[in-house]
Order: C-alpha cells, then sequence, then structure tokens
C-alpha cells in the first residue's frame, strides 16, 4: 500500500447520479486535503456525447450543491484534473482511446464501475481486450451485486476472468464511515469494553438503518430489489460483523476480513418457522413524514399495481458461537419512517442485585447501553445511572456522549472520501471479500425464496410510523422493546 502514489481514476457512468453526488465530491474532498497525488488523473467515462468542457460544466452545474467543503480555488483545481470520454461500454472499438491515455500515464489505475450490474462484464472483457495492461489495476464495484447468491456469483466469476480477488474492491459504504471505524477503536483499543463484549454482560443488540425518504423516483429499481437485498444483505450484516467479530490479529485487511466471514458463517441458518416467526417485512402506505403528507409505495411512479416488494424489514437473528451464544441481534430498516438515522445499540444487562431504587419508567432493563449513531450525526454515547443531587439516594438516567465532530475538530472525512483514497491506495480493509459477500447472500436466502414466493402481501405501515405493529411485537416476544418505545 502506497500512501500517496500516482494514479489515473476512471469512472464508467461518469455522467450519473452516484457519480456526480457521491463520487466527485468525496474525490474533491480527497484532493482539497491534499490526499490525491499532483499528477493524478480523473477520466470520467459515458456513453453521452460531448467533450471536456461541456461535461466540466456539467460537473459544476451538477455536483457543486453535493459538496462538504466550498467550491473555491481548490474546486477549480480541481476539476482541471477532469477528462472525459465517449464510450459505448458495449463496443470494444470505443476504448481505443482509453488505451491511450492510459498507455501514457503514470503510476496506478483505478476503473470505478459506478454503472449497472449488467455493464461489470463488458466492461472487464474488453478493458482486457483492449490491451491496457491491468495486472496492477484495481477495479471498483458498486452494489448491488446480484440478486440472489447465484447472480452474484455469476458477476463476480465475470469480473474475477480479468481481475484478481486482491485487485478488487467491492464498495459498501457504510465501513466507510467514521463512527464504524470508532468502533474498532473502542472495542479493541480499550481495556473498559472488551471484557463486556459478551454474552455475559449483554442482554442484546439492536441495528437500525431509517430512512425518510421513499423510493426517489427510483421505482422500477426498487421494486425489483427491496429492502432486503437493498440494506440488509450487505450494510445491516456488515454492521452486525463489525459489532460481533473477534478481534483480529492486526488490521491487515485479510485479517479483518476473515472475522467479518467467521461472523457470518456463525450466523444461526434461518429455518421455515424463523421466517414466520423471527422476521418480518412492511410496506408503507400513505402518511405524513414530518407534518407533509407522502403517497404510499404502491402509488410511487414505476411501481407494479398490487407490488408485494418489502420497504421495511425487520429480523432476529442469532450467532452461534461461544462469544454471542443465546444474546439476540434486532436488525430493522425502512423507508418512510419518522427520521433519517442509523445506530448501534448495545444494551448490557441489570446489575444482578439492585440496592437503589430505579427512577420511576425506567426498568433495569436497558439503563445500561452503549448507542453509537452513525447518521445524520455521529456520536458515541454510554447510558448509565448517577445520584440525583440532594437528599437521599435517587436514581437519574445520564449520558456521556462523545460527539466525534466536537472532539476532533480537524477535516472528517465522509465515507467515500475515505473510501476512494483507500481504493488508490491499495488498501483492501473496508471493502467486502467474495466469500464475505456470498455468506451473506447464503444466510438470506431463506427470505428471499420464502417472501419472493409469498401469496400474502407485506404488513401495511403508515409512512411516517416506525413500521408495522408486528416489527414491536418481534421484540416484545423477547422482552425489549425498540429505543423509541422505551
Amino acid at each position: 500500500m502506497q500512501d500517496n502514489p500516482a494514479f489515473t481514476f476512471v469512472l464508467f457512468g461518469g455522467t450519473g447520479d452516484l457519480s456526480m453526488r457521491k463520487i466527485l465530491p468525496g474525490l474533491y474532498a480527497a484532493h482539497r486535503t491534499d490526499k490525491l497525488h499532483a499528477d493524478g488523473k480523473i477520466i470520467c467515462v459515458a456513453r453521452e456525447v460531448m467533450d471536456t468542457n461541456a461535461f466540466v460544466e456539467s460537473v459544476r452545474s451538477r455536483a457543486t450543491g453535493y459538496l462538504k467543503q466550498p467550491a473555491d480555488a481548490a474546486w477549480d483545481s480541481f476539476l482541471q484534473r477532469i477528462e472525459y470520454l465517449t464510450i459505448d461500454a458495449f463496443a470494444l472499438a470505443g476504448y481505443a482511446p482509453l488505451a491511450q491515455r492510459l498507455h501514457e500515464a503514470q503510476g496506478i489505475c483505478v476503473f470505478y464501475l459506478a454503472t449497472a450490474p449488467a455493464l461489470f462484464e463488458p466492461i472487464c472483457n474488453h478493458l482486457a481486450a483492449s490491451g491496457i495492461d491491468l495486472t496492477q489495476a484495481r477495479v471498483v464495484l458498486e452494489k448491488p451485486l446480484g440478486t440472489d447468491l447465484t447472480s452474484s456469483r455469476k458477476i463476480n466469476d465475470a469480473v474475477a476472468r480479468v481481475f484478481a480477488e486482491n485487485q478488487i474492491y467491492r464498495i459498501d459504504h457504510y465501513l466507510g464511515k467514521e463512527s464504524v471505524q470508532n468502533l474498532m477503536a473502542l472495542r479493541f483499543a480499550n481495556s473498559l469494553f472488551e471484557p463486556l463484549w459478551r454474552r455475559e454482560s449483554i442482554a442484546h443488540v439492536q441495528l437500525t438503518i431509517a430512512e425518510e425518504l421513499g423510493v426517489e423516483g427510483r421505482g422500477e429499481f426498487y421494486d425489483a430489489t427491496g429492502a432486503l437485498r437493498d440494506m440488509v444483505q450487505n450494510h445491516l450484516l456488515q454492521l452486525l460483523c463489525m459489532v460481533a467479530m473477534e478481534p483480529p490479529t492486526s488490521l491487515d485487511a485479510d485479517a479483518v476480513r476473515d472475522e467479518k466471514l467467521r461472523v457470518l458463517r456463525a450466523l444461526k441458518p434461518l429455518t421455515q418457522q424463523d421466517v414466520e416467526q423471527n422476521a418480518v417485512r412492511g410496506q408503507y402506505a400513505s402518511g405524513a413524514v414530518r407534518g407533509s403528507p407522502v403517497a404510499g409505495y404502491l402509488d410511487e411512479p414505476g411501481i407494479k399495481p398490487g407490488s408485494h416488494t418489502e420497504t421495511f424489514v425487520a429480523l432476529h437473528a442469532q450467532i452461534n458461537n461461544w462469544r454471542w451464544a443465546g444474546v439476540p441481534f434486532f436488525l430493522r430498516t425502512g423507508k418512510r419512517l419518522p427520521q433519517r438515522s442509523a445506530e448501534i445499540v448495545i444494551t448490557f444487562r441489570p446489575v444482578p442485585h439492585a440496592i437503589l431504587p430505579l427512577p420511576a419508567g425506567l426498568a433495569g432493563e436497558g439503563a445500561n447501553r452503549l448507542v453509537i449513531k452513525l447518521q445524520p450525526d455521529e456520536s458515541i454515547q454510554l447510558h448509565c445511572l448517577a445520584k440525583q443531587p440532594g437528599d437521599g439516594m435517587h436514581l437519574q438516567p445520564v449520558v456521556l456522549d462523545l460527539a466525534l465532530d466536537k472532539v476532533s475538530p480537524r477535516h472528517r472525512a465522509e465515507a467515500y472520501e475515505r473510501l476512494l483514497v483507500d481504493a488508490i491506495r491499495g488498501n483492501l480493509a473496508l471493502f467486502v471479500r467474495r466469500d464475505e459477500q456470498e455468506a451473506a447472500w447464503k444466510w438470506v436466502a431463506p427470505l428471499l425464496t420464502a417472501w419472493d414466493n409469498a401469496s400474502l402481501p407485506p404488513k401495511s405501515y403508515s409512512a411516517g410510523t416506525w413500521g408495522p405493529a408486528s416489527s414491536s411485537a418481534l421484540l416484545y416476544r423477547a422482552g425489549f422493546t425498540w429505543p423509541e418505545e422505551s
């Protein structure tokens, strides 16, 4: 891994929404903080016919609003790195100008495929056939990589015919979040938590990714995907791995990913009974989010009449290993929920013998919990009990809050910025390995099969609520509640 290598970054799908919202702003943030080599070039590729000047003006108008930093002189110098090439991904002849540019370029080459997965195979095949030296190149793959284990393997096999596994960077932007990185530091750098990070001290774990938005013009894509494929198979299971994995022997990429893989393989396989009793799927109906009325899922553009696609999932998972045996893990994600948030809640067991009266309305369960907030604000909160000022021994809940943006005022890298820089530097630790991905698909396979073949529709919930009532019942049966219900 090199700290700051010369590079050429080739962005397929350069005119797309993802490129304008995330990738180019992420590269600009890295440019602004001197994380990119001065000679690094960005070649944006798409089908649209235009020259570089026209494309750069398009970037100014479309991407500027997504920048986290000022669009000042640094923005102008960043745009000078950009070149645009018109290439039809399916036409080999169109790759000749790209091959010529890369033949003249210095340093490593990163190909970022911000395209539909159906284009991954032709792009990789044509890169190889065009005479480009790929021995030191890297390829970054955006999700979704397939819709099930079979289709995922087909895509990975196609890419693997051109690139070795250590050249393939499967991106999951949640792994690039500062708070997720802090989770590793919290666990593995503090003797305070490591003795408690096990079944003897932890009652249960909750992982939530909530979205206020609906399908936002992506109805046709989302209706063929659903929340299970879009969020659970990748983001939520990756977060679960970060919480539950054993300490790796080092921060080497494969050492970290080996431990995540062990968690995925230790997940208790889902039976038909689990699908019926420990899994909830919902679909939002009309309602109101932050006081504004919104349409139901079936009334969104691009949604098939009577669609059974889920927009909400809640699961009760178990990890069958020595550390976590008997500890329930609850996973939840949904669209059109009351707020945008992502958090991990680790609830510790109550003290074995309470000698002090608890505050009214506060059960012993949940008095001590660790809350790791991933978005919109990143923080780590430790909830505990302390004495109220005054006479008598009366307890009150208090929160020790580590607001990460206040603790460290220096520039805090956004997820895409961190991951893009890691791809350029050759650091695979925050990217998903193929065997990880396949283990995740295997675990969700019984749910995919059951829900794809289900005759009954998902449970309905009003937009602006926390999902169907059966989500609350899922926890209630285990003796717990979601945070907003406590």
